[in-house]
């Protein structure tokens, strides 16, 4: 996959994007959301193995690019029957709130309607930004799965499962 738009670049992460993934995965403050406060404990060669793995039919990591800078990561994973999963981070804390989450979610769902019918996601209760991003694209709001798992340090955590179909996207 690759979009661009302005100062705004989406493209298959590569094994050479291994090292800044590393970092950002690693930071308990970027990974607390997804259960992991103290950071993945993950390696570069790992991740570089992974990456030689992802195909367009399967299963995709893509790099965030905004004014040629690295500053946040998604993902895809085909659920077949047309739908696919995604995963969003912005994890360069400076270009939060900035507008360019929705910027980005909207060039990356446009994409994704051109090869899927239905796209769905969860989120962190807790992410009550990521949650108003969702909705005002189109997202509904399917369930709420209160204390349905625990963070790597023991603690019960909540998440929210959206889906977002063609006709309710909101561009």
């Amino acid at each position: 996959m690759y979009i661009k738009n302005n100062d705004i670049v989406i493209r298959n992460a590569e094994v050479s994007d291994a090292e800044i993934l590393c970092k950002w995965w690693n930071d308990g403050q970027i990974m607390s959301h997804a259960g992991f406060p103290n950071g993945l404990g993950t390696n570069v060669l790992s991740i570089q193995e992974s990456l030689l793995n992802d195909s367009d039919e399967k299963a995709r990591r893509l790099m965030i690019e905004y004014m040629d800078m690295a500053i946040g990561e998604m993902s895809y994973r085909n659920l077949g029957n047309g739908t696919v999963e995604i995963g969003i981070k912005i994890c360069d804390a400076s270009h939060r709130e900035k507008g360019l989450g929705t910027k980005i979610l909207n060039l990356y769902i446009r994409s994704l309607f051109n090869e899927y019918d239905k796209i769905v996601l969860d989120t962190n209760l807790k992410n009550t930004r990521a949650q108003h991003v969702y909705e005002k694209l189109g997202f509904t709001k399917l369930r709420v799965n209160h204390n349905a798992w625990k963070n790597q340090l023991g603690d019960l955590e909540s998440s929210v499962d959206y889906e977002l179909t063609k006709e309710d996207f909101i561009c």
